[in-house]
């Protein structure tokens, strides 16, 4: 791939490129600003009728009222002072309630709220409690004769879905309180008939309280509400109030022929910006490249600690970064348009390594990676981890691939390390183990070695006798080699146990395996008077490292006769079962000792955690690293019959 080196755009010609861009934006900016101002304008406007409106009906109802008023207080005062009150009431209230159908009821009272009269007759029956509506009259009733003028009431449910207000206007004679004049004024039948058509096809008009509870309402419109206004309505007063509401208009068509000056205005732009398409279709080619270029570098420089190196579809490099380059010890001007073979490629693998650059060419690079060996400049190797993806241009082609190399020999070596150490300290478990048994393994030693002795001097009393025979020496040499036997086997055991190997796994009889751990532990167990079974299934053979399937067994069983050492003599029994199953074989190792208790169990495999007071704690440890080594598993269990029950699977593998 060939690079190409980025160029600026000249000055003049990014000015002239952006101002277009910015005229549409000033368009834009202040056509918004217009439509904000004009609707700002609409609204303060329509805010202002509106208020104007409310005043006017304010004003009106409060007319009206006010009149009523005046005319119920002049009725009140001719019947306190005529002579036939009761026909001048009958006349006055029947003219009243014909001119004025906005008053539902007029009342005469006593002074003690006794209905002396009403047109029409019988008070208004209520929905609400009997008391409650009488505690509220007597109330007015009570305030009207305290403060000798008209007073209005609370508003009352007096019919089904009707409420009414009531003014209260005090009789005196001769400044003596003798019964009130009461006048209901029903709210919606206020409205009906105070709100007249043409404010009813502007706003609804609503009457409220302060907890917000409707009381009557009209309007002859439908829609969304716009704005609303709230007024004292007063009077009556005591909290009600008028909320008017105005709804939303139809669209003035004079905003219709802006929006439509305005989509022209932005096609004329839009054309304009057209012409200019020229003169960036003829720099789109350069763009493109510097957008590949980008892409490009910004694939590679993602990363600062790896190596990055791309190569084209043939596999020939086209870039490479510092950090690549240190790593190898060649530098750029070597590595760019280098082909295979690559110069920091290892002569004696040239095949295996040629054979994976064939891969990532056809596409089959491994997703998680691969590791292959380099050299250096100084002929050096050093071991590297590569990630191949593909590189992909501007466009979306698919250009080449680009390869993240990782450094990992010191990630190998300590790997390798670790591996060692962990050799050593299973090596270390080992001679603790033989440690441990040193003194039962001499007393094992001892037998076969004065067994010997003594053969050897039975031998040389015969011989010195006169009439000493061949035959009579035979039995007792042949006893002396079968006693030396028995040593060398215990011997060579215990220097095959011992002694320090690498790890080899070849093919064994698991019951091979364990005949020989048994060698080894008899003897101990015949000193803790422990019983041992033993059952083996048939088995195949499996691939696995005999010596330190022997540690681990080895370690088990010792774990194990350490768990019995309070049981009763009777209970010691070692049970050691081999499972065979199609695709791996369990072995497990099962005591009837003292059990693992629940809140250790899960550190039981812990480097360095024991039981044992005097215990190093890496038995258990190194014998799960043997296990897992081998892709098996090791775990315990509580034993049915008592105490544990640690089992082992191996994998049975074709060798």
């Amino acid at each position: 791939m060939q690079l190409i080196p980025r160029s600026a755009t000249p000055p003049n010609l990014r000015w002239f490129l952006a101002l277009p861009k910015f005229g549409i934006v000033l368009l834009i900016a202040a056509v918004i600003a217009l439509l904000w101002l004009l609707h700002q304008n609409e609204l303060e406007e329509e805010r202002a009728a509106l208020i104007k409106d409310v005043l006017w009906l304010e004003q009106n109802l409060r007319f009206q009222l006010s009149g009523n008023e005046e005319r119920l207080q002049q009725l009140a005062a001719d019947l306190a002072t005529s002579k036939e009150p009761a026909t001048l009431f009958r006349l006055r209230a029947k003219h009243l309630l014909n001119i004025h159908p906005e008053i539902s009821q007029i009342a005469w009272l006593d002074a003690k709220r006794h209905e002396i009269d009403a047109l029409p007759s019988g008070r208004l029956s209520h929905k609400d409690s009997a008391s409650t509506t009488a505690d509220s009259r007597q109330t007015a009733f009570e305030t009207a004769q305290r403060l000798g003028k008209a007073v209005y009431g609370e508003p009352l449910q007096l019919e089904p879905n009707t409420s009414h207000i009531e003014i209260t206007l005090p009789i005196y004679v001769d400044r003596n309180f003798i019964g009130a004049l009461v006048a209901s004024y029903p709210l919606q039948s206020l409205l009906n008939g105070q709100v007249p058509w043409w404010f009813a096809e502007k706003y609804q008009v609503i009457i409220v309280d302060d907890n917000d509870t409707q009381y009557a309402a009209k309007s002859n419109i439908k829609g969304t509400p716009s704005l609303f206004y709230e007024l004292v309505f007063e009077p009556p007063g005591r909290g009600l109030k008028l909320r008017v509401t105005s709804y939303k208009s139809a669209v003035n068509p004079l905003q219709r022929l802006l929006a439509i000056a305005i989509i022209a205005l932005a096609i004329g732009v839009f054309w304009s910006l057209w012409i200019v398409r020229d003169l960036m279709k003829k720099r789109s080619q350069t763009e493109q490249a510097l957008r590949a270029e980008h892409a490009f570098r910004t694939a590679m420089e993602d990363s600062l600690t790896v190596g990055m190196r791309a190569r084209d579809l043939e596999g020939r490099i086209i870039y490479v970064n510092p950090s690549f380059c240190k790593m190898t010890g060649f530098n750029q001007e070597e590595l760019v348009d280098a082909a295979p073979p690559m110069p920091y490629w290892v002569p004696e693998q040239l095949d295996e390594t040629y054979a994976l650059h064939q891969a990532v060419l056809a596409g089959n690079a491994p997703k998680d990676g691969f590791e292959i060996t380099f050299r250096r400049k100084n002929g050096e190797h050093f071991d590297v981890l590569i990630y191949e993806a593909k590189l992909i241009d501007g466009d979306g082609r698919h250009t080449g691939w680009m390869a993240s190399v990782l450094d990992i020999s010191e990630r190998k070596r300590a790997s390798e390390l670790a591996r060692q150490q962990q050799e050593q300290l299973q090596f270390t478990a080992r001679l603790v183990t033989m440690g441990e048994m040193a003194s039962t393994l001499a007393h094992e030693l001892n037998q076969p070695l004065a067994a010997i002795a003594s053969y050897n001097s039975g031998c040389l009393n015969l011989m010195n006798s006169a009439d000493c025979k061949a035959d009579e020496i035979r039995p007792a040499m042949e006893k002396i080699g079968i006693q030396a036997q028995r040593a060398g086997k215990i011997i060579r055991r215990v220097h095959d146990f011992v002694r320090k190997s690498e790890p080899k796994r070849a093919p064994c009889q698991i019951a091979e395996v364990i005949d020989d751990c048994l060698g080894f532990i008899e003897a101990d167990a015949r000193k803790r008077q422990v019983h041992i079974e033993c059952i083996v299934a048939k088995s195949p053979e499996i691939l696995a490292d005999r010596l330190m399937l022997e540690q681990v067994l080895l370690n088990l069983m010792r774990n194990a006769m350490d768990a019995m050492a309070n049981t009763a003599e009777a209970d010691r029994r070692l049970e050691i079962n081999v499972l065979a199953r199609p695709d791996e074989l369990e072995i497990m190792v099962s005591d009837r000792g003292c059990g693992i208790a629940e809140e250790i169990r899960d550190k039981l495999f812990t480097a360095f955690f024991s039981t044992k007071p005097e215990g190093m704690g890496i038995g258990l440890s190194v014998c799960r690293s043997i296990i897992e080594f081998h892709r098996g598993r090791l775990w315990a269990e509580e034993n049915p019959a008592g105490g544990t029950t640690f089992h082992i699977t191996l994998p049975v593998e074709e060798a």
